[in-house]
């Protein structure tokens, strides 16, 4: 009689950086037998990879970790990531988990497993982050339906923002070597992939402690026969240099497509938050990408109710965003984070007009999204299609990442096709291929 295949359900939450940490623990898991399952489904364990950016980022942990411990199969619950690393204790202190790790162990999962059943208190294994010097694991692995692989290439943090946990989280910044970066590359590429995605805590710190910095490597990824993208998920603006740029608007490769945080469009709660850069530096990166590259998508990062942001300071950053030629928003409300600069500034903001100036800066970035969409029909992209079929549709995305959607039997997954814009409905863009299908 065989014995049943061992299984395992993967949760994530927070960054692209944390998905491809996620993918990766996964190979580990099938290397050594397991199937993986849907989570929530009953697995023998259940991994979740957490974040800490805020503290709601944290109350969404606590209650993934509660409902992968109330699956009926009882698993084994092994909690890792940034919340994991900076209040093992809470963590810990949840009915039901295991196994907590920080940033140092969740790379040697299984060196602190100690078998699959379950465990009388939790074990925790958390190093000081001043410790934590490894790169750890670093590419995905096809793992899942994905199409677009991401690759990380960075870790850490050497920035000191007023309102950020992530050096504390993960460390100092360091990158993996160029070769090391090439190689897995390559493995991707050879299983399919088209499209890399480099990711990191600061992508744009890459290499500064050695071989030369991102440009080496952009270049060499894009010399790559048989990958046809490559794109940045997040930069730094004081790390976007001309030459990226010049990189970038001359090779067909490169996505058209730069995640820039602002975080604020008023000097003053800049100058609070310790970013390296002011309006009028950002305002002028954002005006040369244009020129450069024309219908580049771009990105921007906002936080709604940082300390000392009063109401006149909002609606700078209001008339800022609004003049701002950016594509979309991701927008957070503000989160005192223990042990943060800004936690112990003063003249905090009312939770409610947090969430009220949040609420606003949504609304603009969606109106920025339709708009910069809206441009786009009538016109002719190539799109990544990707496995997602929802009512009939199937997605993919543009090079200057627009989400377009295909009848479900135009395209098949993993294809680069031409797609002729013809509508925004419902937030996506509608495309028409060669033949003349068209989604509705």
């Amino acid at each position: 009689m065989h014995k049943a295949m061992p299984t395992v359900s993967l949760h994530t939450l927070g960054c692209k950086l944390n998905f491809a940490e996620t993918s990766m623990l996964g190979k580990q898991f099938v290397d050594r037998g397991f199937s993986i399952v849907d989570f929530g489904q009953p697995a023998d364990v259940c991994v979740i990879n957490t974040c800490s950016v805020t503290e709601r980022a944290n109350r969404e942990c606590r209650q993934m970790i509660r409902r992968a411990v109330r699956t009926s199969a009882n698993p084994l619950i092994v909690v890792t990531g940034c919340y994991a690393q900076l209040e093992p204790e809470q963590v810990a202190a949840i009915k039901g988990v295991d196994v907590v790790l920080g940033a140092r162990e969740k790379f040697e999962i299984f060196d602190h497993l100690g078998g699959l059943e379950k465990k009388l208190y939790p074990h925790v294994f958390v190093s000081d982050i001043g410790d934590v010097a490894g790169f750890g694991i670093s590419y995905t692995t096809g793992i899942g339906d994905r199409t677009r692989a991401f690759l990380k290439v960075q870790d850490g943090c050497d920035y000191q923002c007023s309102f950020c946990t992530i050096p504390r989280a993960r460390g100092g910044s360091r990158s993996q070597g160029m070769d090391e970066t090439i190689a897995q590359a390559r493995r991707l590429v050879d299983q399919g992939f088209k499209e890399i995605t480099l990711t990191g805590v600061n992508v744009g710190d890459y290499g500064a402690k050695r071989d030369g910095g991102l440009l080496p490597l952009l270049r060499a990824l894009l010399r790559m026969e048989g990958l046809e993208r490559v794109r940045i998920s997040s930069i730094e603006p004081n790390l976007l240099t001309d030459e990226i740029l010049e990189l970038v608007a001359s090779e067909p490769k490169a996505c058209n497509h730069f995640h820039i945080p602002l975080q604020s469009g008023s000097d003053k709660i800049l100058h609070l938050m310790r970013r390296r850069y002011d309006t009028r530096f950002y305002r002028t990166l954002v005006d040369k990408i244009h020129r450069k590259i024309p219908g580049c998508g771009i990105g921007a990062d906002l936080i709604a109710g940082f300390p000392g942001e009063t109401e006149r300071l909002f609606q700078d950053t209001l008339s800022f965003v609004e003049e701002l030629p950016v594509s979309y928003l991701h927008v957070f409300t503000y989160s005192e984070r223990p042990d943060t600069p800004a936690a112990a500034l003063p003249d905090s903001v009312e939770p409610k007009v947090r969430f009220k100036r949040n609420e606003i800066l949504r609304s603009m970035g969606l109106s920025k999204k339709l708009a910069f969409y809206g441009n786009l029909v009538g016109t002719t992209a190539q799109v990544l299609v990707e496995d997602d079929v929802q009512s009939g549709m199937r997605y993919g995305f543009t090079d200057n990442y627009v989400r377009v959607a295909l009848p479900a039997d135009a395209a098949g997954a993993n294809t680069m096709v031409p797609v002729e814009i013809t509508a925004v409905r419902e937030g996506v863009c509608r495309g028409r291929i060669a033949d003349g299908r068209e989604a509705a």
